[in-house]
């Protein structure tokens, strides 16, 4: 089975390591290469991880599991951090709670500024 192939990019930005996730699914058939990739980019300095993911269409719990396995995987003065959530991803953070968990932002201008959480 050839390797899943990850559409994930890294930039900083006013201090925040941005990650780009321009996959439109986020579920078991790259959960694995997800968390990998990730794990890499956290390498690079900054303090707050945000995740960009206006690109995702569909989470299943995969998804989710490999979401805080890399917030688990960040040194502890370090926070992960979503943005641009459509609303069917949106949607599984809060029924599953992990919006408590994780600081959910409604866009990238938002989360780099005042880094307001959604209403």
């Amino acid at each position: 089975m050839p390797e899943a192939i990850m559409n994930l990019s890294a930039e900083h930005r006013e201090g925040v390591l941005v990650v780009h996730l321009a996959e439109p699914r986020l579920d078991a058939a790259i959960a694995i290469r997800f968390k990998e990739r990730m794990r890499e980019i956290a390498d690079q300095p900054g303090t707050r991880v945000l995740i960009e993911m206006s690109k995702v269409e569909f989470l299943d719990s995969s998804g989710l599991g490999a979401v805080v396995a890399v917030m688990k995987s960040l040194a502890p003065d370090r926070q992960l951090e979503l943005c641009a959530l459509t609303p069917n991803v949106e949607k599984v953070f809060r029924l599953t709670r992990m919006d408590s968990v994780l600081s959910l932002h409604p866009d990238l201008e938002t989360a780099l500024g005042k880094g307001r959480k959604y209403a």
